[in-house]
């Protein structure tokens, strides 16, 4: 099969037939083999109902419904694992992506070779209050994962091989970051398509500033898994112990001052008179209690199944022996 378009969804029972026949027929004009997949996040309206009649007219249309709203995330998770197609298509179901951009996305997977390509939308037809936060979501999202060619990265308009799909695990809210995620496991070669948006037809938007402060916050989890999450007793190790040894120097400073205060006939007060006394002793708690952070993740990763679960690309398997030729 050629393409699997996965389709996430949450009360869009008015723009899934025309989002469907619009995806069959660049399909037909492009001759491609395809499959869609709508998966229907806990939807309170008809839409589950429209995709069980649409898959009754086209048997290209499949569904997934949840129980109830699990979040984008999940959605598209669910989508991956049963996507069989070459090349892996996701966009929004709210019209506001064009099934139009499916051929060339397809083309740049198959003959340019990328990895992930995704959409840039950038004339947008959003109000104020979602650009402003959507570009510095994005200019810190390319700061702190290095991928410094996206312009979108939370853009639904994206396509992938399939190998990608197959090898990340997309959760929580971390569908804002997938070209971070796909990075991390190894697929560096990330493109970006300037792609049509168009303005809503039907239905309200799901973007509330909620998203925007959880997004910040799903970041810096990313950036702390990928750089420490095998080894983190590298970050709360060095912390804690430059915490102890900052506070250790400084309680050795208040008693030679004393001492030598003492010695020389100044001045001086009792050690616990000194507010820097226990400033010293915080830092010193402050960075045992980091240190033994880090000694507990790292038995904590110790005892996962997973700390040695590294992506193989490809390996050559020989029997062994020796050419006859080549003995002597």
């Amino acid at each position: 099969m050629d393409i699997s378009v996965v389709v996430p969804l949450y009360n869009e029972a008015e723009s899934l037939p025309e989002l469907e026949s619009w995806i069959e027929r660049v399909m037909k004009e492009n001759g491609f083999s395809y499959e869609v997949i709508f998966v229907n996040d806990g939807s309170t309206d008809d839409s589950w109902n429209v995709i069980r009649r649409l898959s009754e007219k086209n048997p290209a249309v499949k569904g997934v419904s949840f129980r109830r709203n699990y979040g984008k995330s999940p959605a598209l998770n669910t989508g991956f694992a049963r996507a069989k197609g070459d090349v892996v298509i996701t966009m929004d179901a709210d019209l506001q992506d064009s099934p139009d951009e499916i051929p060339e996305l397809y083309r740049m997977i198959t003959e340019e070779k990328y990895d992930l390509v995704s959409g840039w939308k950038q004339k947008r037809y959003d109000p104020l209050s979602k650009t402003i936060p959507t570009k510095l979501f994005n200019a810190t999202a390319r700061k702190v994962s290095g991928i410094h060619n996206l312009h979108d990265f939370n853009c639904g308009l994206k396509a992938y091989r399939s190998q990608v799909v197959k090898h990340i695990e997309v959760y929580g809210d971390m569908h804002r970051y997938i070209p971070y995620l796909a990075k991390n496991a190894g697929f560096k070669r990330i493109g970006e398509k300037v792609v049509h948006h168009q303005a809503r037809k039907y239905g309200t938007t799901k973007f509330g500033l909620d998203r925007f402060v959880n997004g910040y916050l799903d970041l810096g989890t990313l950036w702390f898994t990928s750089k420490f999450g095998v080894k983190p007793m590298h970050l709360f190790g060095l912390l804690g112990s430059l915490m102890f040894f900052l506070g250790l120097i400084a309680v050795a400073v208040v008693g030679f001052t004393k001492l030598y205060n003492m010695h020389n006939g100044l001045h001086y007060t009792l050690v616990t008179d000194s507010p820097y006394f226990y400033l010293a002793l915080t830092l010193m708690l402050l960075g045992s209690q980091l240190f033994l952070a880090g000694f507990i993740g790292e038995l904590v990763v110790r005892n996962s199944p997973r700390r040695n679960d590294y992506e193989i690309d490809e390996e050559i398997i020989t029997s062994g022996a020796i050419p006859e030729a080549d003995v002597k």
